[in-house]
């Protein structure tokens, strides 16, 4: 069986269409918002930020998925492996973007007379921030953020790269089946000391620098994790209506649809648990960064997410036939995607805009950027290869695989 992907031009038209409409966004942007005042030109560069982080992690989440099924021995991700294998592939495009625009804003931006976003750059005479200079510093973070995306990158690459070797391995050879597995511990390894440790600290929580939490870094990744299954769902249901993926049925999507519900769970859990702890100490400097976003202009943005990413989808998925509904879990994986892009907003808007935030134009037009980026990114990578992993060691198990 020799499954290839020919993009149709209805998806090679949307990507691309995104792609240019974002584009077009950002330059109307730069001419008006960074000819406008100081929160317009804040306005500008957060919104990059906002938007590269979240797709960067969203993306790099795939890789974490690989690496922990080929821990597990797990068959139910062989049927249709080749969709995370081709986010994790295009890491490097999502981590370049957010990497530009981190360094641009760290070093390049400065309004007034100081960074309206990374306010530990020019920490003054802020005692609070001169004493965390041991971590928030330049090198710290230019040094971390670059090696961070370059094994992120790697790894993408270095997962995607075993797979197609297996193809041309001797049947039933298990070397690059247990070399997988031995990459997938070291990836995890790297993950627990990036994505679930300092990486959100340095890149979304540094905005807030006078603010921390013990479980941000659990907090984002619950987020981004569940955002990343939903994105593979999408992509898996795609191209199903295409007919490609004839392995693939409703068990699969059933499991795929079981963890979307689970790490919806998770994510409320982690929520309510930061949230809870720093309601009872009631320590001003610790419930000041939840005051604006509950109580404050983000108030309604802040009761939006909880409800679409916990409400909808403890409603909606509970049930063993909507998780095996195509239409129910594609608007389900829709839906966490954006709740889960809202949640990423309130994590990054307050600091910098305060009261003066938007969600209009620029922002969609942004968001609909990166969307395109990924549509056209991850199609031409599955377009390169079959879609049918025909000799792995697993692919029986996958094919007779019950949920």
């Amino acid at each position: 069986m020799n499954e290839r992907f020919e993009i149709p031009a209805r998806m090679r038209n949307t990507g691309l269409g995104l792609m240019l409409f974002g584009l077009l966004v950002l330059i109307i942007g730069a001419f008006t918002l960074l000819g406008g005042d100081h929160s317009d030109k804040t306005r500008f560069w957060i919104v990059l930020l906002h938007n590269s982080v979240f797709f960067l992690l969203v993306t790099v989440a795939s890789i974490f998925i690989q690496a922990a099924a080929s821990l597990a021995q797990g068959a139910w991700i062989v049927a249709y492996k080749r969709v995370p294998e081709a986010i994790g592939a295009n890491v490097w495009v999502f981590g370049l973007i957010a990497m530009i625009v981190m360094f641009i804003i760290a070093f390049g931006v400065n309004i007034d007379g100081h960074n309206p976003i990374y306010h530990w750059v020019h920490p003054g005479d802020d005692k609070i921030l001169q004493g965390k200079s041991s971590f928030l510093n330049a090198g710290m973070f230019v040094g971390f953020t670059v090696v961070t995306v370059a094994l992120w990158s790697f790894f993408g690459f270095k997962f995607r790269s075993l797979s197609l070797q297996q193809e041309g391995a001797p049947k039933n050879s298990t070397k690059i089946y247990w070399a997988t597995a031995v990459w997938g511990a070291l990836f995890l390894l790297v993950y627990a000391l990036t994505q679930m440790s300092i990486a959100p600290w340095l890149w979304i929580m540094s905005i807030d620098a006078h603010w921390y939490s013990t479980m941000f870094s659990w907090y984002t990744f619950a987020s981004a994790f569940v955002s990343g299954l939903s994105v593979i769902l999408l992509f898996v249901i795609a191209l199903k209506n295409q007919g490609n993926l004839q392995l693939v049925n409703k068990e699969h999507v059933h499991d795929l649809g079981k963890l979307m519900f689970a790490f919806s769970i998770f994510w409320t859990y982690v929520w309510f648990a930061q949230y809870m702890l720093i309601w009872y100490g009631n320590i001003p400097e610790e419930t000041t960064y939840f005051k604006i976003r509950q109580q404050g202009p983000y108030g309604m943005i802040w009761y939006s997410v909880f409800i679409i990413n916990f409400v909808m989808p403890i409603l909606i998925l509970m049930s063993r036939p909507s998780k095996r509904n195509y239409f129910t879990v594609c608007f389900m994986a829709l839906a966490i995607i954006f709740g889960h892009w809202l949640d990423f907003y309130i994590m990054t808007m307050p600091g910098p805009l305060g009261e003066h935030w938007h969600l209009s134009w620029y922002e969609i037009g942004i968001f609909a950027g990166f969307v395109g980026i990924l549509i056209f990114t991850v199609s031409r990578t599955l377009a390169s290869a079959s879609l049918v992993p025909n000799n792995h060691p697993l692919l029986k198990e996958a094919i007779l695989h019950q949920s």
